[in-house]
């Protein structure tokens, strides 16, 4: 089983940048693939960035080339560093993590909230 704890959300300016932290616990972190997720009101819910137990990374078309995913295992922690934030970017950040054995049990995040905005 696994605990994670998402921080790092908050207001910023168009053009500004945040780096969320995804904190894991009560597992063996390089036994998870992690991904984040962000959620709009009154929107569905949107895959942002995913990251594998080797590192490899993948992203919506909209993030590429703005935002970064990353993992330290040592801290067991996953990070989402963005840049050049748009207000479209405003959404609730949640972290998922995945066994990478079957059945891939799942678990989240309670969200962080992400704001951009003049």
């Amino acid at each position: 089983q696994l605990q994670l704890v998402e921080s790092g959300g908050g207001l910023v300016q168009p053009g500004g940048s945040l780096r969320l932290s995804c904190a894991a616990s009560g597992g063996t972190f390089e036994h998870y693939d992690f991904g984040w997720f962000r959620q709009a009101p009154g929107k569905e819910r949107e895959g942002v960035s995913c990251i594998s137990n080797s590192a490899g990374a993948t992203y919506v078309d909209s993030v590429k080339g703005r935002f970064t995913i990353s993992r330290d295992n040592a801290k067991n922690t996953v990070y989402l560093q963005m840049n050049s934030l748009k207000p479209e970017d405003t959404a609730v950040y949640y972290c998922n993590a995945k066994y990478i054995t079957w059945p891939s049990v799942n678990y989240w995040g309670q969200g962080t909230q992400v704001t951009v905005s003049s």
